[in-house]
């Protein structure tokens, strides 16, 4: 592989399916030690771990639930006292609603639960995280967003306000953080075939809509979100922060 992250400490939240399970799979190809959470899916972490854990680096699964501040002072710890240090943290774990949400509908509990889990999940891991980056004088950051959060999604509008909160949020850490060396960039990705959104993608009115939508004419697939991932965390990109990588097949495009 191009890419190493040999002697690299990763934590990714979200790692038991879709875009985690890909960088989960992918950081341990290029040479990372890696912890990621799971929070009900624990046979599919247990099969995430013992296929990424064939690359020979020290790959562990922990079950938590990022929505709560607790769990991921938890999951941090864990990931720094089995890993010693840490690196690079992929702040990946979120929800999408699949079926449409008008805002009149919208209840309290919904639109709480979606910030719980996109947004507050991200700032909470974040916040553990930083004091041991900011003890060995370096890190990554990499929060991952989405095209709803650049150009909003009807329907699904407390899903895009989680999203573009993430960039706001990445742009104000990264200037902030700077001092420390430590580096923040957003991934956003569009369309993907994962299991949360293959319903839609392989229906025949949502799977048209949205290829239509795309230059590319296809979704994207999780291993081609967990690339660009791997090149943030990589020393390919030691001099860039603030940044947000669109990963979209054509289908956004902005700065």
């Amino acid at each position: 592989m191009m890419i190493s992250l040999a002697g690299k400490a990763a934590l990714i939240t979200g790692g038991s399916r879709g875009i985690g399970a890909a960088a989960v799979k992918l950081f341990a190809q290029a040479g990372a030690d890696v912890v990621f959470n799971y929070n009900k899916a624990k046979d599919a972490a247990e099969q995430v771990q013992q296929e990424a854990g064939k690359h020979g680096t020290r790959v562990e699964a922990f079950k938590a639930d990022v929505g709560h501040h607790a769990d991921n002072k938890k999951l941090v710890d864990f990931a720094i006292s089995r890993l010693g240090r840490l690196d690079i943290v992929v702040a990946n774990a979120g929800v999408w609603n699949l079926e449409d949400l008008p805002i009149e509908k919208m209840t309290e509990k919904q639109w709480d639960e979606m910030i719980r889990v996109n947004l507050k999940s991200v700032y909470s891991v974040i916040h553990f995280s930083i004091p041991q980056m900011i003890k060995q004088k370096s890190g990554k950051i990499i929060p991952i967003s989405s095209t709803a959060g650049q150009r909003g999604e009807s329907f699904h509008t407390h899903y895009g306000a989680s999203k573009g909160a993430i960039i706001s949020f990445a742009k104000g850490l990264a200037t902030e953080l700077a001092r420390h060396n430590i580096l923040v960039n957003c991934v956003a990705p569009g369309w993907v075939a994962t299991d949360m959104s293959n319903p839609v993608i392989n229906s025949k009115a949502g799977g048209k809509a949205i290829v239509s939508a795309i230059p590319l004419r296809r979704a994207g697939t999780a291993e081609e979100i967990a690339g660009p991932i791997l090149f943030l965390a990589s020393d390919l990109a030691n001099f860039m922060t603030g940044e947000v990588i669109n990963v979209n097949g054509g289908a956004v495009l902005c700065g």
